[in-house]
């Protein structure tokens, strides 16, 4: 990761189709608004909630968040009239677009083609507007390599629990949950495929929602266990679940400080003893500690971390009395 790397710790999901939770969206906390024209939002609202959605991205009032838009499905005969009046109507507020149920390479290259087009309309610089791909299924699944590779302008990845859980028969009703019966994480396999398909090719890996609002022991658990893993970050349904999942994502000070001990101590040892290995402490670190150094390095500077403390300078000697003359 860069000096680019933009935190996605919290993605927001909003229904376009209600003006209150658009209003309200402005005042959360969450790294990323995302404005959902697509399942949260029923088939005869979908003309309604893409007028309301062009409205709140050209009023503005976002604060620096990184702003999206989940259009409807490729497939669908709603796709090609969102991406059109999200990029036309109001240019430039909008960061990436999050395509649902992607099943194939095929879909991600439609979008890569139809944003070109409405940004030189729109007038914006080529590749201004990135790709969410979003895997909800087995085929998905299968294909998250070749999706994951599929266009210059994906940023992320983005698991689809629901959608998951129904196509292979998981049994299941909790978006997100633990199917009863079984002892282990029933979700570790996608994520894990979908994580090294994204690092494959340089994207953000960003969980799905937790739908059982009141549990936040759980919430807690879910996203604790997949930023271990190394996702970026996770859908949130509700603003009671930012807080408690922005947590999650943040490194703990003190990894922080260790991380960029790590990175000093490395260059250090590399530009000027000519050394590739050097202890750190009780720790010996070399290249490949700079590597996951870098990362969590990156997100803690992302999410706003402040430097580690300064040691204690020399005690301030007494002054000399002054002279009475």
């Amino acid at each position: 990761m860069d000096s680019e790397y933009r935190p996605r710790r919290t993605c927001m999901s909003v229904p376009a189709s209600s003006e209150r939770f658009l209003a309200k969206a402005r005042e959360l906390a969450a790294d990323e608004v995302m404005l959902d024209l697509e399942d949260s939002v029923a088939p005869a609202a979908k003309d309604t909630a893409r007028d309301l959605a062009v409205g709140a991205l050209k009023a503005g009032g976002w604060d620096g968040r990184l702003v999206a838009v989940r259009i409807n499905g490729a497939s669908t005969p709603w796709a090609y009239k969102d991406v059109i009046a999200v990029v036309e109507g109001a240019p430039g507020a909008v960061d990436s677009l999050v395509l649902p149920k992607v099943t194939s390479l095929s879909a991600v290259s439609w979008l890569d083609v139809l944003l070109g087009q409405a940004e030189q309309v729109a007038g914006l610089p080529p590749g201004a507007i990135g790709i969410e791909a979003q895997i909800e299924d087995a085929a998905g699944l299968a294909a998250v390599e070749a999706i994951a590779a599929a266009s210059p302008r994906l940023v992320s990845l983005v698991f689809g629990p629901a959608d998951f859980m129904a196509s292979i028969g998981m049994r299941s009703l909790t978006v997100g949950g633990q199917p009863a019966g079984y002892d282990f994480d029933a979700h570790h396999y996608p994520l894990m495929r979908m994580l090294v398909a994204a690092r494959a090719n340089g994207l953000q890996a960003i969980d799905g929602p937790y739908a059982r609002i009141q549990d936040t022991e759980g919430l807690r658990k879910a996203s604790a266990s997949v930023a271990a893993l190394g996702y970026d970050g996770k859908w949130v349904l509700h603003p009671a679940q930012v807080p408690v999942v922005n947590e999650a994502f943040t490194p703990a000070a003190e990894e922080y400080w260790r991380a960029l001990a790590i990175l000093a101590a490395y260059d250090r040892a590399t530009s000027l003893d000519r050394r590739g290995a050097v202890m750190l402490g009780d720790e010996m670190i070399d290249e490949a500690s700079r590597k996951m150094a870098l990362m969590l390095a990156a997100k803690g500077a992302a999410a706003g971390l402040p430097g580690p403390p300064r040691p204690p300078g020399p005690p301030e000697l007494p002054r000399p009395p002054e002279s009475a003359a």
